[in-house]
């Protein structure tokens, strides 16, 4: 079994994208700067106009490129010990209806379909969810097993153990902006 080595994604240039615009877009992957104006911060650094960064943002979510603007909490300073991946083993004909209900469960924070690999990995659709204590995890894993009839799939809880890292997605290169 291999296993790929992830690699930021190739920045595809939108037509008619200037510099400027493709340094915003590798500014708004590091986060918004906590300032009382932070567009304008953005827009600085980018070399734009305010004006000219909030349209962007506001073209780059109706064209569907960010979904979201939101905060990274670093959950383990919060107490938030116990992270766990559910792995489960979903017949391939109800795996989109299961993920979607699991996505709709509030203690989920993540959910996505993988293949399988078979013999050694038969799990294709996985899940995050977080609390203070395994104890806890367990608990909220179990109400939502019996919530959603999930009782007959095979599964597994795997704790992480420790935290490399945590952040944001980067999508565009280093240097490429």
């Amino acid at each position: 079994m291999s296993i790929a080595t992830p690699q930021p994604l190739e920045t595809a240039d939108a037509p008619g994208e200037s510099d400027a615009h493709r340094r915003l877009r590798a500014l708004l992957e590091q986060g918004l700067p906590l300032t009382p104006r932070p567009w304008q911060a953005l827009a600085e650094q980018a070399g734009l106009a305010e004006e000219e960064v909030m349209a962007c943002v506001r073209r780059w979510q109706a064209d569907g490129m960010i979904k979201r603007l939101g905060l990274v909490v670093r959950h383990r300073r919060l107490g938030i010990q116990a992270n766990a991946m559910v792995v489960w083993d979903v017949p391939d004909e109800r795996v989109a209806l299961v993920g979607r209900r699991l996505a709709r469960e509030t203690a989920v924070t993540l959910c996505y379909r993988r293949p399988r690999r078979l013999p050694d990995w038969p799990y294709n659709l996985f899940c995050m969810i977080h609390g203070t204590r395994r104890e806890r995890v367990l608990t909220e894993l179990e109400g939502i097993v019996e919530r959603l009839g999930l009782d007959a799939l095979e599964h597994r809880v795997l704790f992480s153990t420790h935290a490399y890292r945590q952040r944001g997605g980067r999508y565009v290169r280093e240097g490429a902006a």
